[in-house]
C-alpha cells in the first residue's frame, strides 16, 4: 500500500463520519456535501432512489417533522429522542487513481437501543482534495419491532 492509498483510504472514513454525524443530527447541507453533485442515494433494495444533491437536500428538509399514520387511525408515531449510526466492518477497494468501491456494516441505536441494522454498498470519486459519495445503498438487514426506521416509519425528532 502506497502513502496516497493510505491518505484516500482515511479520507473516505472521514467522509463516512461525517455523513453520519450530519444524518443523525439533521444537518441537512452538511449530509448533502458528503455526495457528489450528481451522487445517487438509494436504500430499502430500490425503494428509494434519489439523484443529485437537489434530490437528496429535499428529502432531508423531511426530517424533524412527526410522523403521521393518519391512514390506519393511530396516533401519530413520536420520533427518536436521538439517533447514532455506528459503522463497523469496512471494506475499501480503491478502483483507481480517483475511485473506490466500499461495503461497511453499520448498527443504528435510538432511545429504544439497538434500531436497525445493515450494510452501504459505496461507490467513492474524488473531486478536488475530497473523497464524495457517488453512489450509496442503504441496505437494512434487521429492525428491531419497535424501530423508529422500520420500513414505512422513517423519521427523526
Amino acid at each position: 500500500m502506497t502513502i496516497e492509498d493510505a491518505i484516500a483510504r482515511e479520507c473516505i472514513r472521514d467522509t463516512m463520519a461525517r455523513y453520519n454525524m450530519a444524518g443523525d443530527r439533521a444537518r441537512g447541507e452538511d449530509y448533502v456535501m458528503t455526495f457528489t453533485e450528481d451522487g445517487v442515494l438509494e436504500g430499502r433494495d430500490g425503494g428509494m432512489r434519489l439523484e443529485g444533491r437537489e434530490a437528496i437536500r429535499n428529502w432531508m428538509k423531511g426530517f424533524g417533522k412527526p410522523a403521521s399514520n393518519e391512514d390506519s387511525g393511530a396516533p401519530p408515531r413520536r420520533g427518536p429522542k436521538f439517533v447514532r449510526h455506528n459503522i463497523t466492518t469496512c471494506q475499501i477497494d480503491l478502483t483507481g487513481p480517483d475511485t473506490a468501491k466500499v461495503r461497511t456494516y453499520f448498527m443504528v441505536f435510538t432511545d429504544i437501543g439497538l434500531d436497525h441494522s445493515g450494510y452501504y454498498v459505496d461507490e467513492f470519486r474524488k473531486e478536488g482534495e475530497r473523497w464524495l459519495i457517488a453512489r450509496r445503498r442503504a441496505m437494512q438487514d434487521w429492525a428491531a419491532p419497535d424501530s423508529h426506521f422500520a420500513a414505512g416509519r422513517i423519521h427523526v425528532k
